[in-house]
């Protein structure tokens, strides 16, 4: 692979020895760390000290994190790769439970002398926020002992996860699909290039291999999967919250309100989906939609985009955004080497945006030289950006930013974007082409992951009742949700609703992440809202938006979302995404009628 197309590992550290090392002086700094214990109430210089050390240690454990991660995603059958991210998960594990102290013993203090130092310190001037977090999810916190235990118990919890992604980037055997070019390879990197094919043939058997690998594995899948599960209740449990759900979102500190908003506008709009449908299979000229068909190109020619025109037309998209944006932007995707960019045998499926302080925020992708790959480059560096904002702006304490807000700033790329190239280019098959896209990203928030949020829903449910989850109950609760979007629009065979049911084994990663999926659809619906403001230039909202970039996590989720021009506790912004959705059916389906 060209150096320029692969990320650069070598920022992090310049290789195996120099991380080891790194590794070493981590738990090297263990016996300093727990020397504090018992000692942070004794003045406001000692606490932060506390903090200067904790940061120190913390900035190096996420490098060592980072570059192992990075060598494992690129090919997860790499030995020497897999076991530098098992050594990082132990030292983290490790590093959190030398530090497990500190929580407890800063609420001992007291929230009015925490408030105190604050006010009167200039080294802990910055803290306010964080004594205000503290104080909110105190009753959630338990003793120094018990928060070692819990923290070392992270270790061996993860297995699940990690035995689902070894068996999903490194173990599954696709068959090749076949069509009227010949053979074509299955694997995790080429299956949505495959998927969206004008060959039928190519298609089908595509979805069928893709599926039945995953079926072939469906046991061990099945009973990693309730492991996790399992481990999201005991944490819940742990910690005192009623339900796994409030345990995942109360921390975070969104109501439950918002989880319950999406789930419900989803079920409202279904009958859109049935709509597209309907659109899609006069498009197609087929009398019957069949599951494989459901993301099958639409123009009359595959819109090919190479890497380079892509990055451009992301640039002139997020134009509006500032000069420097577009310039940081553009130097890190094609000069500074964020991007992994094209499929290459054992790197691991999907996409994601990664880094912390101190390294540049990398992006992992299979770019197959296609709109979709577009959209998918768009949403990382959309997180790319906000990490850089974020980290170039907060102090390393509010360096981090929850799930909720990252997916409005990946998602506002992709808005920006797809604004831009539907005014600026009028041909009708173009068109077609980007609208095909924006389908393809509301079928994947606004079906897939609202489907697997109901999906995550029942089985929490379920182990909390004391219940099972057995492959069958899998199996059938997936491919029920899914019947549901499809509604008679889409014809499943017995076969093919066992395939669809199956769909929950190709999330693992995100399945694993305790109540993760539904914020895809707020991440849409947020930058939905937003994109009109800012691609037509209001100064306020520009403004405002990359205020909330920089906010990082100095302010509550909410509240940046407000600042921006977001009211996320209300269901109007979900319910105003799924008019956009609506739109673009209703403009698709005119220009397939304008085709005769």
């Amino acid at each position: 692979m060209d150096k320029r197309f692969t990320w650069n590992g070598e920022s992090v550290f310049a290789d195996g020895a120099a991380w080891e090392a790194a590794v070493d002086s981590v738990v090297a700094r263990l016996p300093d760390l727990a020397e504090f214990k018992g000692h942070l109430r004794e003045s406001p210089d000692t606490l932060a000290d506390w903090f200067d050390a904790a940061e120190g240690a913390q900035r190096l454990m996420g490098m060592v994190s980072v570059y192992a991660t990075m060598s494992y995603s690129v090919d997860a059958g790499d030995q020497a790769a897999g076991a530098r991210v098992d050594r990082a998960r132990t030292a983290s594990a490790q590093l959190g439970a030398t530090m497990a102290f500190a929580i407890p013993e800063m609420i001992s203090i007291g929230f009015p002398k925490l408030r105190e130092w604050v006010s009167s310190s200039m080294r802990l001037a910055h803290l306010g926020h964080y004594v205000d977090r503290l104080e909110k999810m105190q009753s959630h916190v338990r003793s120094p002992e018990v928060e070692a235990l819990l923290t070392q118990a992270s270790d061996p919890l993860s297995t699940a996860l990690s035995v689902h992604g070894v068996l999903a980037n490194t173990d599954l055997r696709f068959a090749p699909a076949s069509g009227a070019g010949g053979e074509e390879e299955v694997a995790q990197g080429t299956i949505g290039a495959l998927l969206t094919s004008p060959d039928r043939d190519l298609r089908r058997t595509a979805f069928e291999s893709y599926a039945d690998a995953h079926l072939a594995m469906q046991h061990a899948m099945a009973a990693n999967l309730a492991a996790g599960v399992k481990r999201d209740v005991f944490y819940s449990r742990a910690r005192g919250y009623s339900t796994s759900l409030e345990g995942a979102l109360q921390p975070n500190h969104i109501p439950v309100a918002v989880f319950e908003n999406v789930i419900r506008a989803f079920r409202d709009n279904l009958g859109t989906w049935h709509r597209y449908w309907r659109v899609r299979r006069k498009a197609l000229g087929l009398e019957i939609l069949k599951p494989y068909d459901t993301r099958a190109q639409l123009g009359a020619s595959k819109l090919t985009v190479p890497f380079e025109q892509s990055v451009k037309w992301i640039a002139e998209g997020v134009k509006p955004l500032g000069e420097e944006y577009v310039a940081v932007m553009l130097k890190g995707a094609l000069e500074e080497r964020w991007v992994d960019v094209y499929p290459n045998k054992g790197k691991r499926m999907g996409a994601f945006s990664s880094g912390v302080p101190g390294t540049f925020p990398f992006i992992l992708m299979s770019y197959n030289d296609d709109i979709y790959s577009m959209s998918t480059l768009a949403h990382e560096l959309g997180h790319s950006m906000h990490s850089y904002y974020t980290r170039k702006t907060q102090p390393y304490v509010y360096s981090g930013y929850g799930l909720f807000q990252a997916e409005v700033a990946s998602n506002m790329h992709q808005a920006l974007t797809r604004r831009h190239l539907l005014s600026t280019n009028p041909d009708p098959e173009f068109q077609i082409a980007v609208i095909e896209e924006a389908m393809a990203n509301f079928y994947r928030y606004f079906f897939i992951m609202p489907s697997l949020a109901r999906f995550e829903l029942e089985i929490h449910e379920r182990v909390e009742r004391g219940a099972a989850l057995t492959v069958d109950y899998l199996n059938e609760l997936m491919a029920d949700l899914i019947a549901e979007v499809h509604g008679s629009e889409v014809e499943v065979s017995e076969r093919d609703r066992e395939r669809l049911g199956s769909t929950w084994a190709q999330f693992h990663t995100h399945l694993y992440s305790n109540f993760y999926v539904y914020q895809y659809a707020t991440g849409i619906a947020g930058a939905n809202h937003l994109a009109k403001r800012v691609a037509d230039g209001d100064p306020d909202a520009i403004a405002a938006y990359l205020t909330f970039l920089k906010g990082g996590g100095s302010m509550y989720p909410l509240e940046g979302l407000k600042l921006a021009g977001v009211d996320m506790t209300s269901p109007e912004p979900v319910a105003s995404a799924f008019a956009e959705l609506a739109g673009m059916v209703t403009r698709l389906e005119e220009l397939v009628a304008g085709r005769n």
